[in-house]
Order: C-alpha cells, then sequence, then structure tokens
C-alpha cells in the first residue's frame, strides 16, 4: 500500500500509544517503517535510519534475527497456545523460568510471566502485598517509588511512576503509592534522608515495598550515586520492607550485565523485567521472586493465587525468550555492551570537550545519555520554550538517527540505548550524526547564549 493511503488510514483508525493525538491529525505519522536489519530500520521510502533506541530500549539482539523468527514459527506448528492457569504447563514456560533463575542475582529463583513490563510492575506490587497479606499483615500495603521513576501504565505501575504526566492523563490510579526524591539533582544524602521521612512518616508497619529502576530508562537514563543503592537496601532491611528492582530497560544484558543490580552489589527481594527477554520480537515479561517469598507464599497461600493473564507464560513468547538467550550467549552481547558503551561514553566525553552546550554525560553498558544546558559550569538550563532536545532529536532524525528526548521537569536530555550487536564503526558515525546535529541546534541558539 503506498505511504499516502496508510497515512490518511493511520490518522483514522489507529490511535498510538505516548503520541499527540493533535499532532498526528496534522502532520500524520511520523515515520512509517517498513523494515529493520541490525541496527537500522527503513522506512517507505527507503530511507535508512540508525535505531539508536533499540526502538524502545528493547530490540537487544537488533533487527531481522531469522533465528527467532524460525523458533516461533516451529513452537507455533508444535503448540502456539496453551493456558497456564490451574497448573497446567509446557516445556517452554518451565525451562525459560529455570534458565533465568539461573541467570538472576543469588536466591532469586522463582518466575512469574506476564506480558510486558507494566504487568510485570503491576504482579510485583500485587505479589508483595500478598505476601504480607497471608502473613497476617494486610496493613503493609504502601508502596514507595522515587520521582522521574517509570514503572509503566497500568493501575499499579501508572501510580508508582514518578513522572506527573503520566498521573495527569486520568488521574492517579491507585492510592497508598508514594514517593521519595531522587538523588538526580538532590544528591545521595537528601534522596536518602527523603525515604527515610516518608516510610517513617507513613508508618514502617504499612509499607509493603520500595520500588525502583538501578538506572531510571526513560527520566533521563539517571545512574545512581556511588552507594545509594546499597544504603536504600539498608533501609529496606532496616524497615523490614521488601525492595523491587525494576529491570525492564535494564535487564538481558543492556548493561552489560544480565541485570542492572550486579553493577551496585545489590540484591532485590523481587526483579521486575521484560522488554529485552525476548529482544522484542513478541511480547513477554515477568517477576523474579526471592525464595524467601516464594517459601511464604509455598506454605501461607492458600487455594487458587487469583492473579494472572491470559498469556502468563505463553508458548511461543517463551520459546523466543530461550532463543534469544542463547544468541546472547553465543555472541557473547553481554560482553560487546560492555566495550561498546565505553566507545559511546568516550564519544560523549568528545562531545563535551567540544560542544559548549553539552553538560553531563554518562553511560553503563549501551544505556547512556548526554544532557544539553546552557552553561555547564553552573548546569543553567535552557528555558523549556526554546525546545533544545527536541530540536536536537529531530536534527537527528534528519540525518538517519532515531533517538529520544526527556524534557521532564525542564532538562534536556538525549538518551541512547542502540542494539547490543553495535559495532565500533557504527558508534563513531552515530556520535558524528549527534555532534552535527548539537551544532545546528547550537547555532539557532546563538541570540540566548551571548
Amino acid at each position: 500500500m503506498d505511504q499516502e493511503k496508510l497515512i490518511e488510514l493511520d490518522k483514522r483508525h489507529f490511535i498510538h500509544p505516548t503520541s499527540s493525538i493533535q499532532q498526528q491529525q496534522k502532520d500524520g505519522a511520523k515515520m512509517i517503517v517498513e523494515k529493520g536489519d541490525g541496527i537500522y530500520l527503513t522506512d517507505k521510502n527507503d530511507n535508512v535510519y540508525i535505531d539508536a533506541m533499540s526502538s524502545l530500549w528493547n530490540v537487544n539482539v537488533g533487527h531481522g534475527r531469522d533465528e527467532l523468527a524460525a523458533a516461533a514459527a516451529e513452537q507455533m506448528k508444535k503448540l502456539a497456545f496453551s493456558s497456564t492457569f490451574s497448573t497446567f504447563s509446557h516445556e517452554p514456560a518451565i525451562v525459560l523460568a529455570e534458565k533465568i533463575s539461573s541467570l538472576a542475582p543469588e536466591g532469586l529463583n522463582a518466575v512469574f510471566f506476564t506480558s510486558g513490563g507494566s504487568e510485570s510492575n503491576d504482579t510485583a506490587i500485587k505479589l508483595a502485598r500478598h505476601y504480607w497479606r497471608v502473613q497476617d499483615k494486610p496493613e503493609r500495603r504502601k508502596i514507595i517509588g522515587i520521582n522521574r521513576a517509570y514503572h509503566g501504565v497500568a493501575a499499579a505501575s501508572t501510580s508508582a511512576t514518578g513522572i506527573p504526566e503520566f498521573w495527569n492523563m486520568a488521574g492517579k490510579m491507585m492510592t497508598d503509592i508514594y514517593h521519595a526524591d531522587n538523588p538526580y539533582g538532590n544528591g545521595k544524602d537528601k534522596a536518602l534522608s527523603s525515604l527515610r521521612s516518608v516510610i517513617e512518616s507513613e508508618g514502617p508497619e504499612t509499607v509493603a515495598a520500595f520500588i525502583a529502576e538501578p538506572i531510571q530508562g526513560a527520566g533521563g537514563v539517571l545512574v545512581p550515586p556511588e552507594g545509594y543503592l546499597q544504603e536504600v537496601r539498608n533501609l529496606c532491611d532496616e524497615y523490614g520492607i521488601l525492595y523491587i528492582a525494576d529491570e525492564v530497560i535494564t535487564g538481558f544484558g543492556r548493561t552489560g550485565k544480565w541485570f542492572g543490580v550486579e553493577h551496585y552489589c545489590v540484591t532485590p527481594d523481587i526483579i521486575s523485567f521484560a522488554k529485552g527477554v525476548t529482544s522484542g520480537y513478541i511480547q513477554l515479561g515477568g517477576v523474579i521472586v526471592s525464595d524467601q517469598i516464594h517459601n511464604v507464599l509455598k506454605e501461607k497461600s492458600a487455594g487458587t493465587l487469583f492473579h494472572g493473564y491470559t498469556y502468563s507464560g505463553h508458548p511461543t513468547a517463551t520459546a523466543v525468550g530461550l532463543k534469544n538467550i542463547e544468541i546472547m550467549e553465543n555472541e557473547g552481547l553481554l560482553e560487546n555492551a560492555r566495550k561498546m558503551g565505553e566507545v559511546m561514553l568516550n564519544g560523549f566525553k568528545k562531545l563535551k570537550e567540544e560542544l559548549d552546550i553539552v553538560g553531563d554525560v554518562r553511560a553503563v553498558g549501551l544505556l547512556g545519555a548526554v544532557e544539553l544546558v546552557e552553561d555547564p559550569a553552573t548546569n543553567k538550563r535552557f528555558a523549556s520554550d526554546l525546545q533544545v532536545a527536541p530540536k536536537v532529536i529531530e536534527a537527528l532524525h534528519q540525518r538517519g538517527v532515531i533517538c529520544r528526548a526527556v524534557t521532564y521537569e525542564g532538562t534536556d536530555i538525549i538518551c541512547f540505548c542502540p542494539p547490543l550487536i553495535i559495532n565500533e564503526q557504527q558508534i563513531e558515525t552515530m556520535i558524528g550524526k549527534l555532534h552535527d546535529a548539537i551544532q545546528e541546534v547550537r547555532k539557532g541558539l546563538s541570540a540566548v547564549l551571548k
């Protein structure tokens, strides 16, 4: 079908997620993607782009992997779907649960499958509350997160998200969810003091769990200060609170390790995951729980566990997950993420030396960000109405790079999350295009910066 017809049908029939409905109606689809290959996407007009975001932080093994298509086809021919309700089971889900347990931090060995990240974080919250209820402590139901966190758009995960724009769409969906200060912009000590204050003001005996990403993705690739997560773990232990690590973005090799918490020598009680477990080739997510939690549930969770999704443990999805992990292991993609992450970070640092509006730069593995500021010496931000980061994103798009801006709370952050198969030459091309895009926008800001 030709592009003009597709754009018209898109306007008429397709309500896009996390998009401006009015902009869609005015301008049509930003881009109609035709195919993917490796780190590249090609649109209907045969324009080729570097997918510097792995689409939505998730295409870890790159686009166009025949092995994953073959794994899905083989499983579909054999058993495309079978419910796992009422203790029905099948081999792919069992084997993937065991495999994920073997990769998780020590002491986390039981997996509940979902269809994606929002469901995973809702499940983590519900399981935390259920854990306390079966121990006759139903008052322990409050959840504490941190500002600028992103945990999804289902009922509990929307409320746990610490970005007000997601609450404004339909209002907060759940009560008993609170937020502490983020170390970004506040520092470690203030953030920890804020967390302790929230716990004590709400009453430790009423708090079920704390939830946080090891590295905040949608908030702007915010890397925690040294020692922060260890102190958070200590606070949770002090007050008997469960610690949920949201690894939806950071899990499955993104940071150069299987799970982001491994960088910080922290073992959570619950890990939520999605995205990279199948590299986005099919919908799958899940929750890994500690042996302590699993043992309590085995002993005290009587009767039916009234929580589950139609596609929990989907045979085709779990088969694809197994093949995806096999590819990552066989091709050494965690090691490549570590090495190429260093190349990417060094490229960011060079930009900071060369361009006077580049502020903080950061990366852990192939998850990184470049922050744009009016004055790097004082970290003075640009006025929001200048739309600096969105302009850089558009300039990158014109140069064949798909990237993402984060502008919450007046920040101008350019986020990067390329496929784990990226090589050094491709990173250098990406950084070169970023340099030119920032330089173009910088020239347009000359009057502001005088």
